[in-house]
């Protein structure tokens, strides 16, 4: 068989995503070579706007899944939660790897925890969906926009362009950067991208063999939460300019769903969570969905895309 390759953002942290699969498919399958090509995306070259500026679908994904349909890679790594909930055709998940922290993390100066922040501190993120529940929770803080690979952010933070950031934990935790979180947020005060801290494998259906070899290392048990979250976010429908965000939680027999919807300055704020089976996690997520977006989710959406 050819050497595979797998198709990669080229960032600190991508790079890190891609090696980790590709470790993980070189235990499984040691008589396959594996090899990592870089790609530049969208969202990586435009540096200087927020995201929801740049556009809706397909920020850091799309470039590489280019290559993915015309077969110059056999694999696309991501963070899950940068995958849009509609794939392009003959486009699909074939496998995901065991999942990291989902909570955000709090960076900030003097050690600061998220309740003791006051006005005079600059909170930054690139995230609506952070933005939002920020300004729910604690109208009177001062947030801005943070843009760059999570190495650059810290630049940005140790350089004085504000006094804390909230973003991923799984990134800080894979990049060795630990010891500058001050604060793992809970899962409840801000609710979670859907399908934070996984790193998910995509590929062409007109490339069987590389769907065949993917699954070897696809974590079953990380699988059925995650595409539940991606239910639900194919439900809503939202992007980089709906503030939304879901977290999952499951057991051998059982499945819990919480998610929210908001306007971009924390207004509107609409919360629900489901439970259900395990086997029915589905319904968990459909339920969830149907409810955010009958109480509110709607008009929100409109109002969004006017």
């Amino acid at each position: 068989m050819p050497t595979l390759i797998i198709g990669t953002r080229g960032s600190q942290l991508a790079l890190f995503q891609a090696n980790a699969v590709k470790q993980a498919l070189e235990r499984e399958l040691p008589e396959i070579d594996f090899e990592i090509k870089v790609i530049d995306t969208k969202g990586d070259k435009i540096l200087n706007k927020p995201l929801a500026e740049i556009g809706d679908k397909g920020i850091f994904t799309a470039e590489i899944e280019k290559e993915l349909k015309d077969g110059t890679i056999d694999f696309a790594v991501h963070s899950l939660k940068d995958l849009p909930a509609e794939l392009p055709d003959t486009l699909r998940v074939s496998a995901v790897l065991p999942r990291a922290e989902f909570r955000d993390a709090l960076v900030a100066k003097n050690a600061k925890s998220l309740a003791e922040l006051t006005t005079n501190d600059i909170i930054a993120t690139s995230s609506l969906r952070r933005k939002a529940q920020l300004l729910h929770k604690y109208k009177s803080l001062n947030i801005t926009d943070i843009r760059g690979n999570v190495n650059t952010r810290l630049q940005k933070f140790d350089n004085g362009d504000c006094s804390a950031m909230v973003m991923a934990a799984a990134g800080l935790q894979r990049l060795g950067f630990q010891d500058r979180i001050t604060q793992i947020i809970d899962k409840d005060e801000i609710i979670p991208a859907a399908c934070q801290g996984v790193i998910a494998v995509e590929t062409c259906s007109q490339n069987s063999d590389a769907e065949y070899v993917a699954r070897f290392i696809n974590d079953v048990e990380t699988w059925t939460p995650v595409f539940a979250e991606r239910l639900l976010l194919k439900m809503i429908n939202g992007g980089c300019k709906t503030p939304f965000g879901c977290y999952t939680q499951a057991t051998k027999t059982d499945f819990f769903v919480k998610a929210f919807i908001s306007m971009p300055d924390g207004s509107n704020y609409v919360e629900y969570s489901d439970s259900q089976s395990l086997d029915n996690a589905h319904l968990a997520a459909f339920n969830t969905a149907k409810y955010l977006l009958k109480n509110g989710g709607e008009d929100i959406l409109k109002e969004i895309k006017k």
